[in-house]
C-alpha cells in the first residue's frame, strides 16, 4: 500500500450501545490492517475518533449524535474547588509514568474492577488476553500512569502519547477506595503529566449529554468539544 493512499474507512454493523442498553449503536473505523494507522492516530484525535485496542474508531449511529468528543486544553484548565479537595485528600499518593504492559498486579487490579464495576456486563470475565489487547495493543506509543499508596497499587490510567497531547484510554483503580476519587485523582495527574511535558491537550474520549456516568468530565473545565468539524469550547456547568 502506497503512502499516498487515503486510508480507508469502514462501517461496523450495529451493535449494542455501550451507554444506552436499549438502543443499537455503528461506528467508523480505520483500517486495522492498513500499516500506517499508528502515523495516522493524532490526526484522528483531531477529528474526534478513539482508541480501543487496535481499533481506532468514531460513533456514528443513524440518528444520534449523543456521543460528543471532548479534550482539555491543558495550559487553561485549573481545578475547581472539588478537584482541589480530592487532589488534597490524596496528598499520600505517588504517581509513576510506566511502560503499558501487563503483570500479575495491574492485572488482578483491573479484573476486580471489572467484577465491581461492571457485573455481567461482558467485561467482568477478561483476563490476560483481554488486558492485553484492550489495554496495551500491538502498535501505540502507550503509557501506564500508577497510583500508589504506601507502595500498594491504588489505579492504573492507560494513556497514549501523541505529538502534542494525552489520551486518556482507560482508567481501572481499586474498587475499595472509591472515597479517594481516584478516576478525578488519574485525570488530575495526567493533566500535571501533560503540563509539565508541554503538551496542548488531554482528550478524555466521549461526554454524554444526560448520562450519569459521563458527567463527570464536565466539571474538568475549560472544555472543548468536537462538532464534526472544529473544537469549540462546551458550555459550561454551574461552578462547584
Amino acid at each position: 500500500m502506497g503512502d499516498s493512499e487515503p486510508l480507508r474507512l469502514f462501517h461496523t454493523g450495529l451493535h449494542p450501545c455501550g451507554y444506552w442498553p436499549e438502543r443499537t449503536a455503528r461506528d467508523l473505523v480505520l483500517d486495522p490492517g492498513d500499516p500506517r494507522l499508528a502515523g495516522f492516530y493524532p490526526q484522528a484525535l483531531s477529528w474526534g475518533f478513539r482508541r480501543s485496542g487496535d481499533i481506532v474508531y468514531r460513533p456514528h449511529c443513524q440518528g444520534c449524535r449523543a456521543c460528543v468528543a471532548v479534550r482539555i486544553p491543558v495550559q487553561a484548565f485549573r481545578p475547581n474547588r472539588s478537584q482541589r479537595r480530592c487532589l488534597a485528600r490524596n496528598r499520600d499518593v505517588q504517581t509513576r509514568v510506566l511502560p503499558a504492559g501487563r503483570n500479575e498486579e495491574r492485572l488482578e487490579l483491573y479484573r476486580r474492577y471489572l467484577r465491581a464495576r461492571h457485573p455481567q456486563g461482558g467485561m467482568d470475565g477478561h483476563g490476560a488476553a483481554e488486558f492485553d489487547q484492550f489495554l496495551v495493543g500491538s502498535w501505540t506509543h502507550g503509557r501506564f500512569l500508577e497510583l500508589r499508596a504506601g507502595g500498594r497499587l491504588l489505579a492504573v490510567a492507560a494513556t497514549d502519547v501523541v505529538d502534542d497531547a494525552l489520551s486518556a484510554v482507560y482508567t481501572f483503580f481499586d474498587p475499595d477506595e472509591a472515597g479517594r476519587g481516584l478516576g478525578t485523582l488519574a485525570i488530575l495527574h495526567q493533566l500535571r503529566w501533560a503540563a509539565r511535558d508541554g503538551l496542548g491537550h488531554l482528550y478524555l474520549g466521549y461526554w454524554i449529554d444526560g448520562h450519569a456516568k459521563m458527567d463527570y468530565k464536565r466539571r474538568f473545565r475549560p472544555l472543548e468539544a468536537f462538532d464534526g468539524r472544529r473544537w469549540r469550547p462546551l458550555e459550561e456547568p454551574p461552578s462547584r
